[in-house]
């Protein structure tokens, strides 16, 4: 990955989002969706594992795998057919050096290990990704609530395009809609409790969202306006 214009630091939130090169999808079916889940699982560690040596020749589930200790707390997260979006902050202060952060090695074993996989499986070569990762530092509260709805309410696109630009036409039919979408953290905090809950760490959540209305994303969402360009209306 090339140098960022803005570097990464300790203890702060991050959005964090790529998408297919040329906007092409990368997931593909059921089986795509789940392995980037439990990539992220897995990935999310000190140490380094093969996904084939350390799961599946093992006949594992990835979740009751030991991964050790991790390098970033994930608090939200959305895979959409041709992007993802993470909310995520490292607080390994140890680990941090001139030219290594926990973030960006955490997502270079997650693209690189999903990019093997997908082209693998589909016999392609080449890049998966459009270029590194995308990173937007969520430095005050209502941008943080902001993507923190921005990311669990975006599965919405698939059921209204212009959700975003008109606003949601039905909120019940969203939230029914939600709660069947199994690509996203959405039913981590809002439903009952799964294996992908592991992914997230809901300790440090603000407290002001550890309460399970799921009213507050749309509020979240309506009442503030970004003044950055870093969603590309996906």
């Amino acid at each position: 990955m090339s140098i960022r214009k803005t570097n990464l630091v300790c203890n702060e939130f991050y959005h964090i989002y790529n998408r297919g090169n040329g906007k092409s999808a990368i997931f593909l079916d059921d089986e795509d969706y789940d392995r980037f889940i439990k990539i992220l699982y897995i990935c999310n560690s000190e140490n380094n594992f093969k996904f084939r040596d350390s799961i599946t020749s093992l006949g594992l589930d990835a979740f009751d795998f030991e991964r050790g200790n991790t390098l970033v707390d994930i608090l939200g997260w959305v895979l959409m057919p041709n992007h993802f979006h993470l909310i995520l902050i490292s607080h390994r202060s140890d680990r941090w050096e001139k030219d290594y952060n926990p973030i960006t090695e955490f997502m270079r074993k997650v693209s690189t290990s999903y990019a093997m996989y997908f082209n693998k499986k589909y016999k392609r070569t080449g890049s998966l990704f459009e270029g590194k990762f995308k990173s937007s530092h969520i430095n005050e509260e209502n941008y943080f609530n902001y993507i923190f709805s921005y990311v669990h309410l975006n599965p919405i696109k698939l059921i209204q395009k212009d959700w975003k630009e008109n606003g949601i036409r039905d909120k019940n039919i969203a939230i029914n809609y939600l709660k069947t979408y199994k690509y996203s953290s959405f039913l981590d905090y809002f439903s009952e409790y799964r294996k992908q809950s592991k992914v997230i760490n809901k300790i440090i959540l603000p407290e002001h969202l550890k309460i399970n209305h799921t009213r507050e994303l749309f509020d979240f969402f309506k009442n503030y306006v970004p003044h950055r360009s870093d969603l590309w209306g996906k």
